[in-house]
């Protein structure tokens, strides 16, 4: 993979439970991580006392964050209404030249900030809420 613009990298919700994803609006900052829990099996009977892990096992799960301005009133009424209502939609996740994640994510916390002389601002975490797909590009 090359250098990319950070920009490229969007955050998308499925604005009405049918498919039809949007961009966040506004969001100047977003990160995607995953985790895969592993599973120790380490025995006294364990070559050289080195520990052993179980392929295949434990827990998967990722993290979306997103921080920027607001831009836009229909993704960020969406973004209010899934979070007060403990929805938990499909978002997309499109990393240029890699690919597409999909799948259920709940809004874990929303954070508002502003400054006197500044623009109103806010944060966003997402934790996945089911099985994730991913398709290259």
């Amino acid at each position: 993979m090359t250098a990319q613009n950070g920009k490229d990298l969007l955050i998308k919700l499925d604005m009405d439970n049918t498919g039809n994803f949007s961009t966040l609006a506004g969001l100047r900052a977003t990160r995607i991580s995953f985790d895969a829990e592993s599973v120790d099996v380490t025995s006294l009977e364990s070559q050289g006392g080195w520990r052993e892990l179980l392929g295949g096992a434990g827990v998967k799960s990722a993290a979306l964050s997103g921080s920027g301005i607001f831009k836009d009133d229909t993704t960020d009424e969406r973004a209010r209404q899934i979070f007060f209502d403990g929805e938990v939609p499909e978002f997309q996740v499109i990393v240029p030249d890699f690919g597409i994640i999909e799948g259920p994510f709940m809004i874990t916390a929303i954070e508002y900030a502003g400054s006197y002389n500044g623009e109103a601002t806010f944060e966003m975490s997402m934790a996945s809420a089911g099985e994730l797909t991913f398709t290259a590009l």
